[in-house]
């Protein structure tokens, strides 16, 4: 597994802002501050929340997420990454449309524990063929918000909140 890249992304964030102004605002420490981006500490999790609430950055909001849960979109940076908006249009729709064809093949009304070698092998195929789709659109996500200057934390607000009108959700986020 690559590094973590939160640490590096917190100084992209913070800019000309020095890590003694960046530390008041979070009640921190200039060395607090200093440790999470040089990742000789992790930024907890209710500094996270508030450092993607102050700087509503999609790349940060994902690097966090993937940081913590090992699990989700690594922010794309390789070098055959083109993540202008056309681009990422492309490769949304190219992704979205190999992960509903591999799911609309496969039956899933067997009960899966009972799948065959082959059989998982090809659910194993339509679940790589989602987890790809779900990086596409979360860049997708990003990318516009950052470019059109649309809050990203306020889409993901307002989606959670039509969730919990129509009943997905209890509680709050």
């Amino acid at each position: 597994m690559n590094k973590s890249k939160v640490g590096e992304m917190l100084k992209e964030m913070r800019g000309e802002q020095t890590q003694l102004s960046l530390g008041f605002d979070l009640n921190l420490t200039r060395e607090t501050v200093s440790k999470y981006e040089n990742e000789r500490s992790k930024v907890p999790a209710d500094i996270s929340r508030t450092l993607v609430n102050k700087f509503d950055n999609p790349k940060f909001a994902i690097t966090i997420r993937n940081d913590y849960t090992g699990t989700g979109p690594k922010w794309l940076d390789g070098p055959n990454v083109d993540l202008h908006r056309s681009s990422v249009k492309e490769k949304t729709l190219e992704e979205l449309g190999e992960a509903i064809e591999t799911l609309s093949n496969f039956c899933l009304s067997k009960p899966l524990k009972k799948l065959q070698v082959f059989e998982k092998q090809a659910l194993e195929c339509v679940l790589d063929e989602l987890v790809e789709a779900q990086t596409a659109i979360d860049h997708m996500v990003a990318v516009v918000c950052k470019e059109a200057e649309i809050s990203y934390t306020g889409v993901w607000d307002k989606h959670y909140k039509s969730l919990m009108s129509a009943g997905y959700l209890g509680g709050t986020r």
